[in-house]
């Protein structure tokens, strides 16, 4: 896969099948698109290309908080196991967003010489979103592109999108969120010193330093595969306040590696949520806060022998 950050580094020599999104969590919907998009590409010894943008235009617009399923690296590395030939990943700004859908389709014909463009039934781009379905498909007759709708993938009744995915991440849901995403939901970090606590009580935690503008689940108690580099470990992982020690209102990403004793601090490792244990809650002193770890340790460890 090759990657690039400005349509005028494109410069294809063949003609290409295209489909834009922001592709935020890259999840079974993204995955159909984009397969759709390669299958294309494949059949008409085309150049399979996929358009993102980041910032995320909700965000850039203010129409939405920050609270993004990948942060720009995951999406990447999500992108290249799909097969596709070319990554534009874009800057939206302000004045992307003042871009008419007819000049910027132009400089994708211009520069990466689109001869097909694949998109969901209620895409849009450009100023306004004035760029929908029927306005490209009369654009493509005139410019000399075909325009393809795929319907969006439904689990039972609802569509499956990143917003629903984000609802279930703050519902605490995170099986349905693993389904709907096609993989565990996954958080990143690099590892921080925190207040040396867990040590003290027999329980070391690995205190996780998260891209502020990345989705976390609600609060609670979670089993996690924990990634350190290439290898997989157990872990209970706690979001929250940790309101038995502390007063504190800001969140935290705590995670325990099940049967692991080495420093790692200063490391980023990967969390991948396979199952939620329950809510956090204040318990009336610290020996009951630790029972009740060793508890969710031991629940952690039953869990995911079973993964």
């Amino acid at each position: 896969m090759r990657l690039i950050r400005n349509l005028k580094d494109g410069q294809l020599t063949e003609e290409s099948v295209v489909t834009i999104g922001s592709f935020d969590g890259l999840h079974r919907g993204h995955q159909k698109l984009i397969a759709a998009v390669r299958a294309s590409a494949l059949d008409s010894g085309r150049t399979s290309v996929v358009i993102t943008f980041f910032p995320h235009p909700s965000v850039v617009l203010g129409r939405a908080q920050p609270f993004y399923l990948t942060s720009p690296e995951e999406k990447i590395a999500q992108l290249n196991k799909t097969g596709v030939d070319l990554v534009v990943e874009l800057a939206f700004t302000p004045e992307t967003a003042q871009t008419r859908a007819a000049v910027f389709v132009d400089e994708l014909i211009q520069h990466l010489r689109m001869r097909d463009l694949w998109i969901g039934r209620d895409f849009a781009l450009g100023h306004n979103r004035e760029g929908n379905a029927e306005f490209l498909t009369r654009l493509g007759q005139e410019r000399g592109f075909a325009v393809h709708l795929i319907d969006p993938v439904t689990n039972g009744n609802e569509v499956i999108s990143s917003s629903s995915i984000r609802a279930a991440l703050r519902e605490g849901d995170i099986v349905r969120a693993a389904d709907w995403l096609g993989r565990p939901f996954r958080l990143s970090g690099r590892v921080v010193p925190g207040d040396g606590r867990g040590r003290t009580i027999g329980v070391p935690t690995a205190n996780l330093d998260i891209w502020a503008e990345h989705a976390v689940p609600a609060d609670g108690v979670y089993a996690c595969w924990a990634w350190v580099g290439n290898l997989r470990h157990k872990a209970a992982v706690n979001i929250g306040t940790r309101p038995t020690v502390t007063q504190a209102t800001h969140r935290t990403v705590e995670a325990h590696l099940i049967d692991f004793d080495k420093n790692i601090y200063g490391l980023s490792i990967a969390l991948d949520f396979v199952f939620r244990l329950r809510s956090e809650y204040k318990f009336p002193s610290v020996e009951a806060l630790v029972k009740q770890i060793k508890a969710d340790v031991a629940n952690s460890r039953d869990v995911l022998i079973g993964e």
